[in-house]
C-alpha cells in the first residue's frame, strides 16, 4: 500500500481498507508499525513485542488489551503500557482519521530521554530479578553513551539496600566485573556489567532489606578510640553496635586509609574469616568505591559489618589446631608485630629459599621466615605479593589426579592473599601483617592438594603466538583433566613466544564471560590479572596466568544460559527477528 506525507503524519490507507485488513503492518520511515481496529477506534504500535521481538499483529486485542501470542505479554493498546514486569512498554504512534483516510505520526516525541528510560528499566530488572531486562538496559545505556559507572552505581545502590545480610557474592562479582572492564574487548564490557548486575539481583532475590543503623553522635571521638569500639563490637558479634561506630567514623570524615584500617583490624582479629571471603569482601567494597566515588562510602561499607560479626573463625576448626596448632603460631606471631616493626631494618631482599619455605611442610619455618622478613624491613605489600605467588603456585601445580578435586580451597587462599596485597596499597595498618600470616598458613594447609604436583611448564618460546592462542581457547570447550593441563602449557608457551599479554587477557575475559562460571572463577581471573600486573619478574607473572587458565579450564564448559540471554538482548537491540531462522 502506498503512503502519502501530510505534515508529520503519513497516510496509510483508507478507513475502509484498514478496517478490512486489521490487524496489519505498514512500513513508515523505516519502521514496521502494527495497525489495529478495536471497538470502533484505530490504534498503532511498534509491531515488535518489546519482550523478545515477536510480531504483535499475530496477537489478539480484547477489552482494550493487546496480547503477544508468544509469551503472552499484555499491553494497554492506547498508551502501550505493559501489565507484565518482564516486558517493556510498547511504543505507540498517534493516529488520526481525516476524510475517511487513516494517518499515523511515525516520529512522535518520546516521554523521556533514552538514558532515563534505561536507568529506570535497569532498576526494575534488578527489583524483579529479570536477566533479559538487565541485559537490555545495560546495552541501552551503552548505546546512549552513558558511562559504565552509572549501571555500577545503580547496582551498588540496589544491592546495599535490599539484602539483610549485607555485602555478599553478588556485590563482589559486580566489583570484580568493574575491575575487569579495562582488560576486556569493548563489546564485552556490557556483558561484564550484565553478569555483575544479574548476580546482585540474584543475591538479593527474596531477601529482607538492609535496615540502616543511625551513627553514634560522637563526632569528637579520636580515630583510635572509634577503631577500638568497632573491633570490640565485632568481637562480641554485635553488628548493630559496630555499624553505628563505623557510620560515626565515616560521618566524622575520617580519611579512607583510617576507615580501611578499622575494617582490616576487625577482619584480622581472628584467623581467615569465612574461608577468606571476609577480607576479600572488604577489599572489593573499597575497590568498588574507587569506581563510583568515596561519597557512597556511608551506604557501601556498613554492609560489611554483619558478615564480619557473624563470620566463621578459622581457629575454631580442627585443621588449624591439630596435629600442629598453627592458629597459635599465627597469634603468637601477631603478638610480636609491634616490636618487629619498631626494630625493622630494611629494605628487605627476598632470600633465595624464601619461596621453598612458604611452599614447604614446616609451619614453624614459615612463621620464622615471615617474622625474619618483617624484622628486615619487609612490607606488607612485599610479603603479601610473595605469599600470593605461593598460593598461585598451588593452583598452577594443582594435581588433577589428586583424590580431592578441591579447586575452591586453593582458590580461597589465592583470593585472600590477593586481597591482603591490594589492601596494603590502601592502608598501612599494622594488622595487615596478620593477613600475611593467615594466608601463608593456609598455603601450608593446602599442600595436600599438590600431591602429586603438576610440574610447572617449561616453554621453549618457538611457537606462533596466534596459533597457540587459538589452540588454547579450544581447551575451554572440553571438560577433562588433560585439557586443564594442556591449557596451562599453552599459556606458558604463548607468553614465552612473546604473545601479546593484552590480547591473552581479552581472550580469557571473553571465555570467562560466556560461561555460567559462577563466583570463584570470576574472582580467580580478576585476582590473577592483578597479580600478573604486580609481579616482580616475568617468570612469576607467567605462573599467575598459568594458574588462572588451569582454574578456568577446570570449570568449563558450562550451559552458557546467561550468554544466551545476553545474545538475545543484543539481537533485539540490532533489530533482528530472533523468531525466524
Amino acid at each position: 500500500m502506498s503512503t502519502e506525507q501530510s505534515d508529520q503524519y503519513v497516510r496509510i490507507g483508507s478507513a475502509e481498507e484498514i478496517r478490512a485488513a486489521a490487524p496489519k503492518t505498514v512500513r513508515v520511515d523505516g519502521r514496521t508499525i502494527g495497525v489495529f481496529h478495536h471497538e470502533g477506534e484505530f490504534y498503532a504500535t511498534d509491531n515488535r513485542c518489546p519482550h523478545m521481538g515477536f510480531p504483535l499483529t499475530d496477537g489478539s486485542v480484547d477489552d482494550g488489551i493487546l496480547t503477544c501470542p508468544w509469551h503472552h505479554a499484555r499491553f494497554e493498546i492506547s498508551c502501550g503500557d505493559t501489565f507484565d514486569p518482564f516486558a517493556d512498554d510498547v511504543r505507540t504512534y498517534p493516529i488520526e482519521l481525516r476524510d475517511d483516510d487513516v494517518y499515523v505520526d511515525p516520529n512522535p516525541g518520546r516521554d523521556k530521554p533514552p538514558e532515563e528510560h534505561w536507568r529506570e528499566r535497569l532498576t526494575h530488572g534488578l527489583q524483579e530479578n529479570l536477566d533479559l531486562v538487565v541485559a537490555k538496559s545495560v546495552i541501552g545505556l551503552k548505546r546512549a553513551d552513558v558511562p559504565y559507572t552509572v549501571p555500577v552505581r545503580i547496582g551498588i545502590d540496589f544491592g546495599t539496600q535490599y539484602r539483610e545480610g549485607g555485602w555478599g557474592s553478588g556485590l563482589t562479582t559486580l566489583g570484580v566485573m568493574a575491575n575487569l572492564l579495562g582488560e576486556l574487548r569493548s563489546e564485552d564490557r556490557p556483558r561484564a556489567l550484565y553478569i555483575g548486575l544479574t548476580e546482585v539481583a540474584d543475591d538479593c532475590a527474596g531477601e529482607p532489606p538492609f535496615f540502616v543503623q543511625e551513627p553514634l553522635a560522637a563526632d569528637t571521638v579520636a580515630a583510635d578510640r572509634l577503631e577500638a569500639w568497632f573491633r570490640n563490637n565485632v568481637e562480641v558479634r554485635d553488628s548493630d553496635g559496630a555499624e553505628r561506630v563505623l557510620r560515626a567514623a565515616i560521618a566524622a570524615d575520617l580519611d579512607e586509609s583510617a576507615v580501611a584500617e578499622m575494617l582490616v583490624a576487625a577482619a584480622t582479629d581472628h584467623l581467615y574469616l569465612d574461608n577468606g571471603h571476609a577480607v576479600d569482601f572488604v577489599n572489593k567494597a573499597f575497590e568498588t568505591l574507587d569506581h563510583v566515588g568515596w561519597e557512597h562510602a556511608d551506604s557501601v561499607l556498613p554492609t560489611l559489618v554483619s558478615g564480619l560479626a557473624s563470620a566463621d573463625r578459622a581457629e575454631e576448626r580442627s585443621s588449624w589446631r591439630q596435629p600442629i596448632d598453627v592458629a597459635r603460631l599465627c597469634f603468637d606471631a601477631a603478638d610480636e608485630l609491634p616490636e618487629l616493626i619498631e626494630d625493622a631494618d630494611g629494605p628487605w631482599e627476598e632470600p633465595d629459599d624464601h619461596l621453598d619455605v612458604l611452599l614447604g611442610d614446616d609451619p614453624h619455618e614459615i612463621v620464622d621466615a615471615l617474622t625474619t622478613a618483617i624484622s628486615n624491613g619487609g612490607t606488607v605489600e612485599e610479603l603479601a605479593r610473595t605469599v600470593a605467588y605461593a598460593a598461585g603456585r598451588r593452583i598452577a601445580q594443582f594435581g588433577t589426579s589428586n583424590e580431592f578435586g578441591d579447586w575452591n580451597t586453593v582458590h580461597h587462599t589465592y583470593s585472600y592473599a590477593n586481597a591482603v596485597f591490594s589492601l596494603s596499597r590502601r592502608t598501612d595498618a599494622m594488622e595487615l601483617y596478620r593477613g600475611v600470616f593467615d594466608a601463608a598458613m593456609n598455603v601450608y594447609l593446602d599442600r595436600f592438594l599438590n600431591v602429586p604436583p603438576i610440574a610447572l611448564p617449561e616453554p621453549d618460546g618457538d611457537g606462533d603466538p596466534d596459533s597457540i592462542l587459538e589452540e588454547l581457547l579450544t581447551c575451554f570447550e572440553v571438560e577433562s583433566d588433560e585439557e586443564v593441563d594442556r591449557a596451562g602449557r599453552l599459556t606458558a608457551e604463548y607468553l614465552a613466544a612473546d604473545g601479546d599479554v593484552a590480547q591473552l587477557k581479552r581472550s580469557l575475559g571473553e571465555a570467562l564471560l560466556r560461561e555460567d562460571a559462577g563466583f570463584h572463577p570470576r574472582q580467580n581471573v580478576e585476582a590473577a590479572f592483578n597479580q600478573y600486573d604486580s609481579a616482580v619478574d616475568e617468570e612469576r607473572a607467567r605462573v599467575h596466568l598459568v594458574a588462572t587458565v588451569r582454574y578456568l579450564s577446570a570449570h568449563t564448559p558450562t550451559r552458557r544460559a546467561g550468554e544466551q540471554t545476553f545474545r538475545i538482548a543484543e539481537r533485539l537491540d540490532r533489530g533482528e527477528r530472533i523468531h525466524e531462522i
